[in-house]
């Protein structure tokens, strides 16, 4: 009896999303380079709610630059077509933490993936005095799996994003192509 009410424990520990971030951060950050569908956000930024229904599925290519740094290249829709917008990261002491606060950048981390489909990143910034945070399910497909939406639910829910806070992003995948043919 002993045995299984253990294992039960164990089995609730692992489920847990904070227990998952600590052991992502035994594992390579090389896995998650390569092109993404940026498919949802939640975000607390303070015009999304209002802006959150135009927003169009994003592409991103990760990358390894010189000393380490982990390069991400974005196209965006913005106002008169696409945007594309790249900065590098330096990695913290965590190997799946990196940050830039010169570009407001405070914390970009991967909280779960399953390194082949999709990964859920977060992300802290800072723009003149507005901190904010985000959520962003990455595709490595135009259409999220079933298991990757929830991941991203869980995630979002879990670090108090309310509904309005968080959206599928529009199919419109003109911008994400750019990047990501």
């Amino acid at each position: 009896m002993k045995v299984v009410l253990l294992i039960a424990a164990l089995l609730a520990l692992i489920s847990m999303p904070w227990l998952q971030a600590v052991w992502l951060g035994r594992l390579d950050p090389k896995q998650l380079l390569g092109p993404w569908y940026v498919l949802a956000v939640a975000s607390r930024a303070k015009d999304f709610t209002v802006e959150k229904d135009v927003k169009n599925v994003e592409g991103v290519m990760v990358t390894l630059a010189p000393d380490n740094k982990l390069r991400v290249q974005s196209f965006r829709h913005g106002p008169g077509g696409c945007h594309q917008s790249t900065v590098e990261l330096l990695k913290q002491e965590s190997r799946w933490v990196f940050e830039n606060p010169s570009l407001g950048i405070l914390d970009y981390r991967v909280l779960g993936t399953n390194f082949k489909d999709y990964a859920i990143v977060f992300t802290q910034l800072e723009f003149g005095d507005e901190v904010f945070n985000t959520v962003e399910l990455y595709s490595r497909t135009e259409m999220a799996s079933h298991e990757a939406m929830q991941l991203f639910t869980k995630w979002s829910r879990g670090l108090g994003f309310l509904s309005q806070q968080q959206a599928q992003l529009q199919k419109d995948l003109t911008c994400a192509h750019k990047i990501l043919q």
